[in-house]
Parts: structure tokens; sequence; C-alpha cells
């Protein structure tokens, strides 16, 4: 009998409108040999039903952390792939990343992400977001979403998996703990698509303060044992249409123009002692977070 080469994970809770899409997509898929794991927390919807019938197997879940050693512990896959109930696959995406994973020897890796939404300032967001995940894995300080990370069984068995007893961030800690075995990689032939239904309900500015005020937590008090925000609720303030496109405009260009200073940099940083990269990756983060919140505040500024 064939080896399972990739165990898919996906925590779950209330999650019939979002999650059939997800499996949907990796029905589609052109590479087979994979199996699908929901780990479920207690859905009152047709969550596990719907699971069920797109042939993943249900395990008992919790938390996402919970729910990702969950599903992980009965994997028999090679590769765990940990995705969200509201992530969208394009059709080669597993063929794409076994290949590159097994090319490069990766043993831990995670992707670029696009947000379901034509709306452009959810772009502009979601590429600061991605920005700020290749400056921390150049700068030996990496961090990957829970929507999309890729590892090894071994690996992830190695370091014990999730630490449950984390509120927030219990994704970068895997990722911070793992490194220390095998470097965060960036996969660079495929991605992935994740909804904005986060971004909908708490509003774009509360959401994206709350991401910095864990950021900060991290870095100057370490991991998260408690709740340290509070869910914010939401929307744009009322603006001008021409004012909101002219600060949207501003906001994309220094983007842009971060993202080539990025790639500068990154030419001059294999020189460098893990030390400077260190302080130079934080140097070009506080840039990054100067650059989002002051366009934000300029975007949601109220008259």
């Amino acid at each position: 009998m064939e080896k399972v080469r990739v165990s898919v994970v996906i925590p779950t809770l209330n999650e019939e409108k979002d999650l059939p899409q997800l499996l949907s997509s990796l029905r589609a898929q052109t590479f087979r040999n994979f199996e699908i794991i929901v780990a479920d927390a207690g859905s009152k919807d047709r969550t596990r039903e719907i699971a069920q019938e797109f042939g993943a197997r249900v395990v008992e879940g919790g938390m996402p952390g919970v729910g990702r050693n969950r599903g992980a512990a009965v994997a028999n896959g090679e590769y765990l792939f940990f995705f969200d109930a509201d992530v969208v696959l394009p059709e080669d995406f597993l063929a794409k990343a076994v290949h590159e994973m097994d090319e490069e020897f990766v043993d831990l890796a995670t992707c670029v992400f696009y947000p379901q939404s034509e709306l452009r300032l959810d772009k502009i967001l979601f590429a600061f977001a991605n920005l700020t995940v290749k400056i921390n894995a150049a700068g030996n300080n990496p961090r990957a979403a829970g929507f999309c990370i890729f590892i090894t069984k071994r690996l992830f068995d190695r370091i014990g998996g999730f630490d449950e007893s984390l509120r927030l961030a219990e994704d970068h800690d895997l990722v911070e703990r793992a490194s220390k075995f095998r470097p965060l990689y960036i996969l660079k032939s495929t991605s992935l698509k994740v909804s904005v239904r986060r971004l909908e309900k708490e509003g774009r500015f509360a959401l994206i303060r709350k991401y910095f005020q864990v950021e900060m937590h991290l870095l100057t008090k370490g991991k998260v044992r408690e709740d340290i925000i509070e869910y914010e609720f939401g929307n744009f303030a009322d603006e001008n249409r021409e004012q909101v496109k002219k600060a949207i405009d501003r906001l994309e260009e220094q983007l842009i123009q971060l993202e080539h200073q990025y790639n500068d940099w990154l030419k001059k940083m294999q020189a460098l002692p893990v030390v400077e990269r260190m302080r130079e990756a934080q140097e070009r983060l506080r840039q990054l977070g100067d650059t989002i919140a002051q366009g934000l505040q300029e975007l949601f500024a109220r008259k």
C-alpha cells in the first residue's frame, strides 16, 4: 500500500459556510496522495456532516492549536499541511508544494497568500502581511500564519506540536521552535487565497491594531499565555470617496517602495552575522509598521 504523502489538517467550529469551498478545492487537486482530517471543536451546524460528505476523517478538536494537534496525532502523512476552513487552493497547489519541498529538502514552509476580495485596501493589507513574513524569515525571527503552515511529521513530533497553553500566536510559536532545527522556507511555486471575514467582522483598522499589539507582546514579553486584547467590532469611518482613494494611493505607493527596498536589502543580508540580521529585520519591520499605521490613520481619520 502506498504511503500517504500529505495529511491536510483543518481545525473547525461552525464552518458550514466556508468549509465546502476548501474541501471542493481539495477534491479538485491534481495531486491525489493525501488525506483530509477535520478536527472539530463541537460545531452546532453541519460542519461535521459536510466534512464526512467530502470523505474527511473527523476527530474531536478544540482551540486552533488543540485541534491541529488532535488532527496531527492521527495523521498518516509524511507532510502535515495545516489550513483553516476559509482557505481556497488552486488545483495544482499540493502538486507544486510537495514537489518544491521534496526538491529543496524542506521540512518547514509557508507560502504567500492573497485575499478573496477585490477591495484594493484588502490587497494592500495582505501585501503588507506577506512582506512581514518575508522580512521576519530573512531576519531569523520566523513567523507564519496558522492557515498555511507545512511541516514534516517528524519535525512536528520532534518539537511536540503546538503549545496548547498559549492563548494567541501559537502558530508563530510553533514555527519559531521548529526553525531551531530547520529554517522556515517560503514556497516560490504556489500561493493560496483566504477570506477577509475577520477584516469584515472586526474592521480593518481594529484588526491591524490588534495584530500590532500581539507582535509587540511577542517582541517585548514573549509568549502570549493570557488574553491581552479584546476583539473590536467596527467599520470604516464614513469618508469622502476621493479622500479615501488618495489615502489608499499613498499607502500603496509606500508599500511598493518598501517591497523594492526589501529586495535590495535581502541581497545584502546573506553576508551579515545573525545578530546583525535580526537588528536589520527589526528596523525594516518598524518601517513597515510606521507606514501601515500612518496610512491607516490617514485613511480612517474622521472629519
